[in-house]
């Protein structure tokens, strides 16, 4: 089974996905309710919300990779995109991430730092592959080849600088 065959199914039965990528906005609601107010209740629930964290992160960044690979590599346009598998796994993440910082700051949740350093390597690697994909013998000649250089310096300290926090 291709990646692409997977969204074909999805597209096909959307409903199950999009049961699932409601529910963990939908938990991450409820577990706000059920922690309580004070500090020590709130802090004994910091794995559950540090899982509620990945469930909703894991498939926001992957959709946000893929919009942004589509939109810039394969220039699919706009009208094409899929609701239940390019859309709704970002609000996913945005609402969950939403819902979890009132509660608690993402400093108390384990694991949180390694997620903003993989979409940073991921945003490195992305910028990194564009310049190639967008670069042609004859613009590089109207572009002082520092600025060159130092855009290429940059990218690959903001890749290391990621891989860094990833690990």
């Amino acid at each position: 089974m291709t990646l692409q065959d997977f969204f074909n199914a999805v597209s096909t039965n959307p409903a199950l996905l999009t049961v699932l990528l409601l529910s963990v906005p939908a938990l991450a609601f409820v577990v706000n309710l059920w922690s309580g107010e004070r500090a020590e209740e709130i802090w004994r629930w910091r794995f559950v919300y540090a899982t509620l964290v990945y469930l909703a992160c894991v498939p926001g960044i992957f959709a946000l990779t893929l919009n942004i690979y589509l939109f810039l590599f394969e220039r699919q346009s706009i009208w094409r995109t899929n609701l239940v598998t390019q859309v709704l796994p970002v609000l996913t993440m945005v609402a969950t991430l939403l819902l979890i910082k009132r509660k608690l700051p993402f400093d108390y949740i384990p694991g949180f730092g390694k997620l903003s350093g993989f979409m940073t390597l991921i945003a490195a690697v992305i910028g990194i592959l564009w310049f190639i994909d967008r670069t042609r013998i004859y613009a590089v000649t109207y572009i002082p080849f520092a600025y060159i250089l130092i855009g290429f310096v940059g990218l690959l300290l903001l890749i290391r600088f990621g891989w860094s926090k990833l690990f």
